[in-house]
């Protein structure tokens, strides 16, 4: 992959600042990092707007094919997920719509729900949620037990899902679910589209130690969705979700990785201020967290080349997750004794002291480190199981 800008991208970039420029007005500009780590519930509705600006202009769906979305080129994808970063844009509220089930109903759905359901998500009209993890099932989603029964022209779904982001907000979950019971884990499973907004559906927000609740709890007791929201066939659960999971790991991570910097400068900053900086073991580990960034960001551009993409995913979510873990140890060491005053409620946790203790989690979610390696062993570099 050539991972040098033409002058077209370079001009395609102008375009994005100078929209941003324009329409990152001051009712959004206080919209950075909101929704984010240990802002979660914050500037709900400022952010929807946000989102439906967005879709108004065409910013949502970019790098879908047409005619779903624009069919952008994938350095003009990172060009604007990387200005969107820079512009200190809001977190956005459906990117697992837009980056995760969008292109899966693409790849593996029908005509009639790519025509019903994707229009509504480039709008930012209809917000998504992801039913993969169950308290017996998260990395192991082969062992989801949580079951689906067909009645005439619909499924029953019962059950419980755990670690669901944006739960409360969402109108639709993608969940994986068990329809076979008597067949054998991988080919029980089917993928299926639910409605959240039903009176068989409840949403328990999982207070953390960070004392906010991005994640939730979901329990279906007896749910019901059309028995067309079905994605693949019943029974064909587990290559859908692996083709979802492909797509987590998309362009959008360059834009993290722009969001990682501006933390780290933020770090670097507060080491100078407290004098942390003059201790050279200190000045090592910054120097490292910053070459460590640079190798993520092009290993990041060299797997979007892989298409589709498969196991090498997660070489990047091996590589940030305990890069960003000991981001938030730096935070707190630059930081001194002043780390540890936290206030009297958790909502006075300031930026750095969210850092840390909401890393703390990153190897676990998305997938945990020893999956990952489990993954890249295997599917990689074809060793034995075990």
């Amino acid at each position: 992959m050539d991972l040098r800008f033409t002058a077209e991208d370079e001009a395609f970039r102008a375009d994005v600042q100078a929209w941003f420029a324009t329409y990152l007005t001051e009712e959004f500009t206080d919209l950075t990092d909101l929704g984010g780590s240990g802002r979660e519930r914050a500037g709900f509705e400022v952010c929807q707007a946000w989102e439906r600006l967005l879709g108004e202009h065409d910013w949502i769906g970019i790098g879908w094919p047409a005619p779903h979305g624009r069919g952008l080129s994938m350095m003009q994808q990172v060009i604007f997920y990387e200005e969107y970063a820079r512009a200190g844009a809001a977190y956005r509220i459906n990117h697992l719509g837009e980056q995760l089930l969008a292109p899966t109903l693409i790849a593996c759905g029908t005509r009639a729900q790519q025509e019903r359901l994707l229009p509504a998500i480039r709008r930012g009209e209809e917000l998504w949620c992801q039913g993969y993890s169950e308290p017996d099932a998260g990395s192991d989603l082969a062992n989801v037990s949580t079951s689906a029964v067909r009645d005439g022209d619909e499924w029953v779904i019962t059950g419980q899902k755990v670690w669901t982001s944006f739960a409360q907000h969402a109108d639709w979950c993608f969940a994986v679910v068990r329809t076979d019971p008597d067949a054998p884990r991988h080919a029980g499973l089917s993928y299926l589209l639910v409605p959240m907004k039903q009176p068989a559906v409840e949403v328990r927000p999982i207070v953390q130690m960070s004392g906010t609740s991005e994640f939730n709890e979901v329990f279906f007791d007896g749910a019901r969705t059309a028995a067309d929201n079905i994605v693949g066939a019943p029974g064909d659960g587990w290559r859908v979700a692996m083709t979802t999971l492909g797509f987590e790991r998309g362009v959008a991570t360059l834009g993290r990785q722009i969001g990682f910097a501006a933390e780290l400068d933020r770090v670097i900053g507060v080491a100078r201020r407290t004098g942390a900086l003059d201790d050279p073991i200190l000045a090592d580990r910054l120097t490292n967290a910053w070459i460590e960034l640079q190798v993520m960001r092009y290993t990041a551009l060299r797997m979007l080349a892989v298409d589709p993409p498969g196991a090498e995913a997660s070489i990047s979510k091996l590589l940030w997750a305990p890069w960003h873990q000991r981001l938030g140890e730096l935070a707190v060491a630059v930081q001194g004794v002043d780390a540890i005053d936290v206030g009297s409620t958790a909502t006075e946790y300031d930026e750095l002291q969210r850092l840390f203790l909401f890393s703390r989690a990153d190897t676990i979610y998305g997938g945990s480190n020893e999956i990952q390696r489990d993954i890249l062993a295997r599917r990689m570099l074809g060793l034995p199981r075990g």
